[in-house]
């Protein structure tokens, strides 16, 4: 992928925390040897389109551990509910620190350790073919029954057009009401932000569902 506009400063924020409620101290968990945050930092620094990639966390442990790398960590409230809030709070920081406005922002999560810089790049190159575009999220096909039916897989029910109407952790469409096969569709936790975009969606209040 080539970045269609050369002069957009690209920012990449992952967000990780170690007091997941659905499982605690995942970022620092090893897989082969390594911190699951580290696999995801050393493959999002793979992609050329990004000015600068940064791990956005409110725990030193994961702060000092990506400082140890030789990479990129910003501090955070650790008051913050949404990975997006963290996002934009350290959004701020950086371009505060390094006197630059960033373009777009990708949000990508602390637990996707097999992200592709050519993921990234199509997610990039998706946001910036319409100005229109504010957000942009990934999602691929389910495969096993298994994974449609785990809570922590994040559905998605696209339109026809591939915009996403609908998502929910429980098994959406509905087996029980399909009239004929259909597709499973998961998130994949890659969501390019205008900034302007990122920021005013973190001032919006929580619907109640």
């Amino acid at each position: 992928m080539t970045n269609k506009m050369t002069h957009t400063k690209i920012l990449a924020l992952i967000p990780a925390r170690m007091g997941s409620s659905r499982f605690p101290g995942k970022p620092m968990e090893k897989i082969l040897g390594k911190p699951m945050i580290g696999h995801v930092y050393e493959q999002v620094i793979k992609s050329s389109l990004l000015h600068m990639s940064a791990v956005a966390t409110c725990d030193k442990i994961i702060f000092d551990y990506i400082e140890s790398l030789g990479g990129v960590a910003v501090m955070t409230s650790n008051m913050h509910e949404r990975a997006s809030d963290r996002c934009a709070e350290a959004l701020l920081k950086l371009e505060e620190l390094h006197n630059i406005k960033y373009d777009i922002v990708v949000m990508i999560q602390g637990d996707e350790p097999m992200s592709e810089p050519s993921t990234i790049g199509k997610a990039i190159d998706a946001i910036q073919s319409d100005e229109l575009i504010k957000v942009v999220n990934v999602y691929s096909e389910i495969k096993e029954d298994h994974e449609f039916l785990d809570h922590n897989v994040v559905k998605v029910v696209p339109t026809a057009n591939e915009t996403a109407c609908y998502f929910s952790r429980e098994p959406i469409p509905s087996a029980a009401l399909a009239k004929s096969p259909y597709k499973r569709y998961k998130q994949i936790c890659i969501i390019p932000f205008r900034r302007d975009y990122l920021l005013a969606y973190t001032k919006l209040e929580p619907t109640a569902n």
